[in-house]
């Protein structure tokens, strides 16, 4: 009986590929990079991306997809100063802006035209960054098997946001240029200048650390959110229940807040065991009520007014 050997192959992510299939009959190629949209399985072969994203995946898109809008409606506050009016529409055209964004982009995704996605399953850390584990059986030629093992959740980030800076480019100046006639000249696009500066950020930040962010993004959500809304209650002086019911931004602001803590508890636990897990969820007000409780003991008003008299 004559036996078919084959080099095997080397690297964690060298795989071959499917050349011909004719019934039962298949025939493979050299070892080498797979093509885009697959994956080496166990036996080293390519294999198509075909699995849905599990929710875990569809957590992480949202957190990457949800970065820019929160950059932009924090610019767009910070800059507007007192216009509220204006602030809202531009709040409005940003929250547009990145929903068609992430429409157009799952449309143009595989399969095209339908808001779904196929993926390859996440399985450790390094799957992405593949470029990193590149054999060199001889040390001295090494063999590129660079591929995206996370197909395609390391791609479709940029993606989107090339959508979203275009789509900004093109709604954002006309309306801010009607609606903002109340701020400077210099001041009346400020927020625009500001997303071209933090979406190339963004960009690098997935593009060096999208397999960290990929694990660590729960925790980064329940940190920052209590970590501004503590500092945003403070600033705001909200040393009571009737502070904060006292003016509707103020609520805004807080059941914001709540959602990312759910956010972030529902990415920790995954909702694995339903019934273990949504109790949790009753600990989203726990860090507004802890606030409220203890801010007589810590009087942020006092504080701020002797900070702002240099004592």
């Amino acid at each position: 009986m004559a036996v078919d050997i084959q080099p095997a192959c080397l690297g964690l992510y060298c795989g071959k590929t499917l050349l011909f299939k004719n019934g039962s009959t298949e025939i493979y190629g050299e070892c080498g990079v797979c093509p885009r949209g697959q994956r080496t399985n166990a036996q080293k072969y390519c294999q198509p991306c075909t699995e849905s994203p599990e929710l875990y995946d569809w957590l992480y898109l949202g957190f990457m997809a949800m970065l820019p809008l929160v950059l932009h409606w924090f610019f767009i506050e910070w800059y507007s100063g007192k216009k509220s009016s204006s602030a809202l529409f531009q709040h409005i055209t940003a929250l547009f802006e990145c929903t068609m964004a992430a429409i157009i982009t799952l449309l143009v995704s595989d399969p095209v035209g339908v808001l779904y996605i196929r993926s390859c399953r996440v399985l450790m850390l390094s799957d992405w960054y593949t470029m990193l584990y590149n054999p060199s059986p001889d040390y001295v030629t090494t063999v590129h098997c660079t591929h995206e093992a996370v197909y395609p959740l390391y791609t479709i980030v940029f993606i989107y946001y090339a959508f979203c800076l275009v789509l900004m480019m093109l709604l954002r100046p006309l309306l801010v240029k009607k609606i903002a006639c109340g701020l400077g000249k210099s001041d009346r696009f400020k927020s625009i200048y500001a997303a071209l500066y933090f979406f190339p950020i963004l960009t690098v930040l997935q593009a060096v650390g999208g397999g960290l962010l990929y694990y660590a993004f729960p925790y980064i959500i329940l940190v920052l959110s209590l970590v501004t809304l503590a500092v945003y209650m403070s600033a705001s002086e909200i040393e009571n229940c009737y502070d904060l019911l006292v003016r509707k931004k103020r609520l805004i602001v807080l059941f914001s807040h709540w959602l990312l803590h759910a956010y972030g508890i529902i990415s920790i636990s995954r909702v694995d065991k339903l019934e273990q897990d949504l109790p949790l969820l009753a600990l989203v007000p726990t860090p507004a009520l802890f606030y409220l409780f203890t801010a007589k003991f810590t009087e942020p008003s006092r504080i701020l007014s002797e900070g702002a008299n240099g004592h």
